[in-house]
């Protein structure tokens, strides 16, 4: 008996904490999975990682790496197979299911008031779901229009800015008068037509979903949510003042005709920046522009960078405490600058160091107050909806192939059917 107990000890010895993120010495290891994927980005999260580490001898954290193209799914994968980072980077946008569904811890009363004040109210709605707040919200980016300078210089048009922006009926205008012999005003690279589509409409009054007294979602496509898809659809279909050929392109597809001379605006998220910077031909000159701007003025979907907790994680208060640390206002700084980004935090936005004329970082940075949550941020269903009814409609209308009518009825009809079985 005795040496049986000695067998059961020394095997429990073994086992030590490995369960629980545990280590022999009684110190704890964090698994931090970052999503970071930028040369400048990846290595702003390694010094910060090592930096704690340096620091913090008994909570140690492991740097994963995960991968945009794949995270929904491989994180899906880990929480069922109990295998879950302990912090989890992602967008608010693929939040709601992994809320939803008890795989993400409620922060709510693990972060310090700091960090909970210095961050927008306008920015933890969109990681908040029902009562509880599922991850913190500390990167986001603006739509901007990409110009070629020398080109709008040339044209005489108005130049906007975030105090005097276009309006979507004047960027009309002058996306057509742009144009001719085979160049075009503008380049919208929508092979993911929805998430553009929707957060630029809110500009125009369109939110397309719409929460009723019972707590369920319908989509209704009204008046405010047609000023975006009609202007691309006249731009490509009526006006031929934007290339058809860059529908189904990605952003960076657009670039190498940007740089040619083929088009004189692209519409691109505000980090295109860095990959503008590395890869224009010497000389060539370009500016950041706002976004046209509807009867809500400049305000704008955005779906920012989230940090979460893994609800199976046996040690919440260290994860957010990293968290805490990984998001001080002058390190929330060097990862926006590490990702081309803005941060949310207001200390941090206000740092000298995002609001140079240098690459037109103090362009994006006055956009930041009119940025919202993206309309389709907490409904649950989402994914499907976007998959299935929403892209290939918008993909269609934008082609031509079907006029507003059809658009609006496949949005709301079949849309509404692929809601309606997350709702019951």
């Amino acid at each position: 008996m005795r040496t049986g107990a000695l067998i059961v000890a020394a095997l429990l010895l073994l086992a030590g904490c490995s369960a629980d993120g545990g280590d022999d010495d009684g110190s704890v290891t964090l698994r931090f999975q970052s999503l970071a994927w930028q040369e400048e980005s990846v290595q702003a999260n390694k010094d910060l990682v090592k930096e704690w580490n340096a620091t913090h001898s008994d909570v140690k954290v492991e740097y994963v790496q995960g991968s945009w193209s794949s995270v929904h799914d491989q994180l899906l994968t880990s929480f069922e197979g109990g295998e879950a980072p302990d912090i989890i980077h992602d967008a608010s946008d693929d939040l709601a299911d992994f809320a939803y569904g008890g795989y993400l811890a409620d922060l709510t009363g693990l972060l310090p008031a700091r960090l909970t004040s210095d961050i927008p109210h306008r920015s933890w709605e969109t990681t908040t779901f029902g009562d509880g707040v599922y991850g913190v919200p500390f990167l986001q980016e603006p739509r901007v229009l990409v110009a070629n300078a020398t080109w709008l210089k040339r044209s005489r048009v108005r130049i906007p800015t975030p105090e005097h922006p276009w309006s979507w009926a004047e960027f009309r205008q002058i996306t057509e008068r742009l144009s001719g012999d085979g160049r075009y005003g503008v380049a919208w690279p929508l092979k993911e037509p929805v998430s553009a589509t929707l957060n630029l409409s809110l500009s125009a009054g369109g939110h397309l979903f719409h929460r009723g007294a019972d707590g369920k979602v319908t989509v209704r496509f009204e008046a405010g949510d047609e000023v975006v898809p009609r202007t691309v659809h006249d731009q490509v279909d009526t006006d031929r003042s934007a290339s058809p050929t860059t529908l189904g392109s990605g952003g960076s597809d657009t670039l190498p005709g940007f740089f040619g001379g083929r088009y004189a605006m692209v519409p691109l998220g505000f980090s295109y920046r860095q990959q503008i910077v590395q890869q224009a031909p010497e000389g060539f000159d370009w500016q950041v522009l706002p976004a046209p701007a509807g009867a809500d003025g400049l305000a704008q979907g955005v779906s920012p960078q989230t940090l979460s907790v893994a609800e199976d994680s046996p040690h919440k208060k260290e994860a957010a405490a990293f968290i805490d640390f990984l998001l001080r206002p002058k390190n929330m700084v060097r990862l926006a600058l590490g990702d081309w980004m803005l941060p949310t935090g207001t200390q941090a936005l206000a740092d000298p160091a995002l609001h140079t004329t240098k690459d037109d970082w103090a362009t994006g940075t006055a956009l930041a107050e009119h940025l919202r949550p993206a309309p389709a941020q907490s409904v649950r269903g989402y994914a499907e909806w976007k998959d299935k009814v929403a892209t290939p409609a918008f993909q269609e209308y934008y082609s031509g192939s079907i006029g507003l009518g059809e658009l609006r009825e496949r949005l709301e009809e079949d849309g509404n059917l692929v809601l309606a079985r997350y709702q019951r």
